[in-house]
This record gives C-alpha cells, structure tokens and sequence, in this order.
C-alpha cells in the first residue's frame, strides 16, 4: 500500500518524519479527507473491527462499542451522516463507511465508575486504525459531531458516552476536495518533540532520555 496522495505532477508524501525508528504501519497511518468511491469489503471490515476487540483495557472490561453505518445502505448512512458537523459532512460523505464509538462509563464486574474508558475506547481505535492500514485502508476520526443527536438516534443508554465520529475507507482524489480541504489534505504532517510530553523529576521538566538527543 502506498499513501501517497497525487495531484496531477505533484505528489505529498504522508509517511510519518519521526525522530526514533517505528514501525512502518504506524509511520504509514494517517487521516486523509479524500475517499475513494468504492465499498469496503466485509471481511475487510470486520477485520479492523477484530483488531479493535483485541485491545487491551481495564480489567479486561472492553467498554467499547461501535455503531456502523455502510453506503450499501443509504438510509443508515445517511442517518449517522446526520449526526456529523456539517463541516465534516461536506467530505465525510464520501467515504463508504462511517462509525460511531461509545463507552461504558461503569466496570459491568462492580457498577463503579470506570475513569479509563474513553482511554480504552481510543485504544481500541488505535488498533482498528493500524489493521485498516495494512488492509490498504484509512480512517479519519472525528470530534465533531451531535452528541446528544447521535444519543438519541441510537438510543443509547445512560452509563454510555458517544466518543468519537470515523470514516473510514480507500483514498480518494484530492481533487474531489474543494480547495479549502484540498489545502488541509496537502499540508504536511506535524508532531511536537518527545522534549515537549516525555517528563520526569517534575511537571513540564523533560526527560534526559529525550533531551538534546
């Protein structure tokens, strides 16, 4: 798989710069805006939706839950279109999936409050990301959506939380994009340094494992 966006004789390499080797599908991952017109397979999709099980949790409590809608069903699509921010409907709407993650806010095992369920549910993101690269595919997730719509069109329970909006599918040509998006799709991809997260001693003081290397 290559992820490569070409723009008549320009190419934008979306192969992560980093400063420490990692692996290549992480490197390879990336959250384009242009999807390609085309469905996803279901095996395909039931693949990353396997990756997502398998992440790991808090006491293996798994409190993650997806909600999918496919363009083979238009209704459906339509209906979690809906719930997206009009700004991330103009091109979300191109993508042949679109999902929904939610988390159980309680541990099932003792109906206390489970504080790394959003940490978990984002990891199981995480792995439903990696798999749908090697897949061939990519996924863009989503803060901006409806959430009480989205509760509400899909019923969803208290004790749950809609966490985040994902497209998910091939890549499409960027010349789809109006020039505003095409702008985003093009810029190059930014990280801050290990100095400016990896701490120790104290808050905001970085780590002499990262510092000045």
């Amino acid at each position: 798989m290559t992820t490569n966006a070409i723009r008549n004789d320009l190419t934008i390499d979306k192969t992560s710069d980093t400063q420490y080797p990692i692996a290549d599908l992480i490197k390879q991952r990336w959250s384009p805006l242009a999807f390609a017109d085309r469905l996803v397979e279901p095996e395909k999709l039931c693949s990353v939706l396997e990756a997502a099980k398998w992440a790991a949790s808090s006491y293996n409590e798994q409190p993650w839950s997806f909600i999918i809608a496919t363009k083979d069903n238009q209704a459906e699509f339509a209906r979690l279109l809906s719930c997206l921010a009009e700004g991330n409907q103009e091109w979300a709407k191109n993508a042949p999936v679109l999902m929904l993650s939610v988390a159980k806010l309680y541990f099932q095992r003792n109906g206390t409050e489970n504080r790394h369920a959003f940490h978990d549910v984002g990891a199981a993101a995480a792995n439903l990301a990696i798999q749908a690269t090697a897949l061939g595919l990519l996924i863009h997730q989503m803060a901006g959506f409806d959430v009480p719509k989205a509760r509400e069109l899909y019923n969803i329970p208290e004790g749950y939380d809609p966490v985040a909006a994902i497209a998910l599918g091939y890549l499409g040509d960027p010349e789809t994009l109006s020039e505003r998006l095409q702008q985003r799709e093009f810029a190059p991809r930014t990280r801050k340094p290990l100095e400016e997260f990896v701490f120790s001693t104290t808050w905001n003081q970085a780590s002499s494992l990262v510092k000045n290397r």
